[in-house]
């Protein structure tokens, strides 16, 4: 699965993979690709840009830290990227209901009458 089908969830996937604790970059693209079997197989240019974004909106705070001997970057969950996250889950059930209705079989779309 590209980056490009992905457009618009993305926030939503590294909010979701941080919610567990603290990462470093290399280990959210780890996290996402273990998550989905794979299917998820993110560059990290288009990972780490999304990551400064959410970090510029107050969803995630990153900091410096040695890990085995290298300087890495690791991101957290805030407060504001809690309800962030509580907010995207419910807009995704919100839409998921609503495209099933047309495209899961054996759902049957109601008509305005």
């Amino acid at each position: 699965m590209n980056a490009q089908a992905l457009h618009g969830h993305l926030d939503a996937l590294l909010l979701a993979v941080l919610e567990r604790g603290a990462l470093h970059g290399y280990a959210i693209i780890e996290a996402l690709r273990a998550r989905s079997d794979g299917r998820l197989d993110l560059p990290t240019g288009t990972v780490y840009p999304a990551l400064r974004r959410l970090e510029r909106a107050g969803h995630v705070v990153s900091a410096w830290n040695t890990v085995n001997g290298r300087e890495r970057r690791t991101y957290e969950l805030t407060d504001t990227g809690r309800r962030a996250l509580t907010d995207q889950r419910s807009g995704w059930r919100e839409f998921s209901a609503t495209v099933g209705r047309f495209l899961d079989p054996g759902t049957t779309p109601t008509t305005a009458g």
